[in-house]
């Protein structure tokens, strides 16, 4: 089940509108603290800039949104981000947008393009993802099924993960929730009720999309 979207990587562009410098900064976070963290090391980097404009989305259902124009007119740089975030549906995301002015005004349209632009190629450059929601179940299994274990993999309906080789094997098995209860029958007919299912937990992990 996807529970939202993000971004796989950080990420860094820039371009040239107009003879201003445009650099986009892109980072998945998970509270606003990290935002606020990279936020920091953005206006430490690039302290001769005119501007460093913050967008922060946080929370699977976009609970947190704020943004800054950083002395840009009111309106045009920092709101238009959040606004074009939410409407993707992409979140846990914190953007800065650098500009070094260049001497030519873009005005009010001009700017909100710049911006939002300079934004969408630092997410396309950092890689749009869904976070999906997985079933993990830990099994325990004695070593003569392992290998026919790892070919059975290859059909789609779970992934091994998390190998460790004692007296048995003990492995991660990786699902999609209604796929679950159809691994529970595969290990227990494959090890004739040997295997044993030692725990049961959810996993969020990235998905290119």
């Amino acid at each position: 089940m996807i529970k939202y979207k993000t971004v796989m990587q950080p990420a860094e562009i820039e371009q040239v509108i107009d003879k201003s410098r445009f650099i986009g900064h892109v980072r998945p976070v998970e509270s606003k603290k990290e935002a606020e963290a990279f936020l920091a090391e953005i206006r430490s980097k690039h302290k001769a800039a005119t501007h460093n404009v913050p967008a922060f989305v946080i929370g699977d259902q976009f609970q947190f949104q704020w943004a800054s124009d950083d002395g840009e007119p009111q309106g045009t740089s920092g709101a238009p981000i959040v606004q074009m975030l939410v409407r993707e549906e992409l979140t846990n995301i914190a953007v800065v947008i650098t500009r070094y002015f260049g001497g030519i005004r873009l005005g009010t349209g001009g700017l909100v393009r710049a911006y939002t632009g300079t934004a969408k190629l630092a997410l396309e450059a950092s890689g749009i993802c869904a976070v999906k929601e997985l079933d993990v179940l830990k099994v325990r299994l004695d070593y003569t099924f392992f290998g026919t274990l790892q070919n059975l993999a290859s059909n789609g309906k779970f992934e091994v993960s998390e190998t460790v080789f004692e007296d048995m094997v003990t492995v991660d098995l990786i699902t999609e929730p209604e796929n679950t209860q159809e691994n529970k029958t595969l290990i227990s007919n494959l090890t004739g009720g040997g295997g044993v299912i030692l725990s049961e937990s959810k996993k969020l992990v990235k998905v290119r999309i």
